[in-house]
């Protein structure tokens, strides 16, 4: 007798089976406290508690953040020598010391040697305030350059006027045209006329009009031939059973 042929395993392919998915599921978590897998073992929790009351209002400790400087010590700073470097000084004028050229040697009298008299004009009184009379710059004396003098010789004055037009060999009485209003004769008036020449637009020869396709628009691979055509044959594309078809909207 044949022996039994062992049968090939057979694989379940997951689109055949019709049951919801892995993530249909929700299982319960498995960290904190509050529902927690009943499965699984619970490990301790601890947490920071508050205080209550009025207890909590009069701690001023500070809390574990609290950074204490290592040079500080018990007595006070370690004592450590510390160096730093200034930035540069922005206002250069910080030390305004005067230069040579501010000093004035020759306006300091020698000492020991008696001052030359000194005098100076001195502003108004308050009484002469009250004086009336006007100050020498209030006076105008007349000018002495011209014709009009009240009581100096004046020298004789001339004056240009503008030439006057009318009685003038200017006055146009007639009216006349001046040269630009006369138009020069044209030479073909009084002279044999010159030939004249024009270039007259692109002329095209006569011909058919119509629109005849081109080289490009001839395809004669689709012409078919009255013969026997050969059978033809053709790739397709491979489908699967569980490809879901195209719906598109209408």
């Amino acid at each position: 007798m044949p022996q039994d042929v062992p049968k090939k395993p057979l694989i379940m392919i997951a689109a055949r089976e019709r049951g919801p998915g892995p993530g249909r599921y929700r299982l319960p978590s498995t960290v904190g406290c509050e529902a927690h897998d009943c499965t699984r073992q619970v490990q301790p929790a601890y947490s920071f508690g508050r205080l209550e009351g009025r207890v909590h209002f009069k701690d001023w400790s500070p809390g574990p953040a609290y950074y204490i400087d290592p040079r500080i010590t018990r007595t006070g700073m370690d004592g450590t020598p510390e160096y730093s470097l200034l930035a540069r000084q922005k206002d250069l004028n910080t030390f305004k010391v005067p230069s040579p050229g501010l000093y004035s040697p020759e306006k300091v009298h020698p000492q020991g040697e008696r001052h030359a008299p000194q005098y100076s004009i001195s502003a108004r009184t308050k009484m002469r305030r009250i004086d009336p009379n006007p100050a020498p710059n209030q006076y105008t004396l007349p000018p002495i350059i011209g014709s009009k003098q009240p009581n100096k010789p004046a020298a004789p004055a001339y004056v240009m006027t503008n030439r006057t037009e009318i009685g003038s060999y200017l006055e146009d009485l007639c009216k006349t045209p001046g040269p630009g209003k006369y138009n020069a004769t044209h030479p073909n008036v009084n002279k044999n006329m010159a030939p004249l020449y024009s270039i007259r637009s692109r002329s095209y020869a006569p011909g058919d009009t119509t629109k005849k396709p081109g080289p490009g628009a001839h395809s004669p691979e689709k012409v078919v031939i009255s013969r026997v055509q050969p059978p033809k044959y053709s790739l397709g594309i491979r489908h699967s059973e569980f490809t879901c078809p195209l719906i598109a909207e209408g």
